[in-house]
């Protein structure tokens, strides 16, 4: 089984945490679009769903999923995203494909945050994968040399700008053995609109895909 299978395999799985007529949160990524496209061929129908980018809000009203905006929601009842890395406590790295601000706020408004990823992204610590980390632009250096300062290496991501209209540093080689703390200290950085670690509020339930179906952790 390939990985895009497996990527069609848990997103399929996803469904069962849909509830008919309810207003979903949805993440961003290849893993999603596969849950977007499952949800689209399903006979459950969702009132409507609040999207953490605007690549996944194209896809959702392709799809004839009416996207709303989240202050016109309150709370939700699940959200459904993947994840770039993620450790046996239902910890994640997330904000490979940029969108980790709008992905936090979702989960944060969710009563139920529902993962779904592949085994090839579990690891026992976090930080193999690069750490993300959203800042104002007028920032960029500052909390460069702030990371560097907590012993990472950052790397700007050139190019990208995110849906905020922010830069992205992608910062290697972090000491996450302990990923809420380290939340709290980059979260706290002026210029730091927020980091990918996604430890003081995890998942609740991750899906994971394997050769031999989908386990929960």
């Amino acid at each position: 089984m390939n990985q895009d299978d497996l990527k069609r395999q848990v997103g399929a799985a996803a469904l069962e945490y849909v509830q008919p007529d309810s207003i979903i949160g949805v993440g961003t990524g290849s893993t999603v679009n596969c849950f977007i496209e499952a949800l689209a061929a399903s006979a459950i129908r969702v009132e409507a769903a609040v999207s953490s980018s605007e690549a996944t809000s194209w896809l959702l009203e392709n799809a004839g999923i009416q996207v709303v905006d989240l202050n016109q929601t309150g709370g939700l009842d699940i959200y459904i995203d993947g994840a770039d890395e993620f450790d046996p406590h239902r910890r994640l790295i997330k904000g490979g494909g940029g969108a980790l601000t709008r992905e936090k706020i979702v989960a944060a408004a969710s009563r139920k945050f529902v993962c779904i990823t592949d085994a090839s992204k579990q690891v026992s610590v976090l930080g193999a994968f690069p750490l993300p980390v959203e800042v104002i632009p007028l920032a960029r250096s500052l909390v460069a040399r702030k990371m560097v300062a907590l012993g990472g290496q950052p790397e700007w991501r050139e190019g990208f700008t995110t849906d905020n209209g922010n830069w992205i540093l992608d910062v290697h080689n972090m000491d996450l053995v302990d990923p809420v703390s380290m939340e709290k200290t980059i979260n706290n950085l002026a210029g730091v609109v927020t980091c990918g670690l996604f430890a003081l509020r995890p998942a609740d339930l991750v899906l994971i895909a394997t050769e031999a179906g989908v386990r929960q952790l």
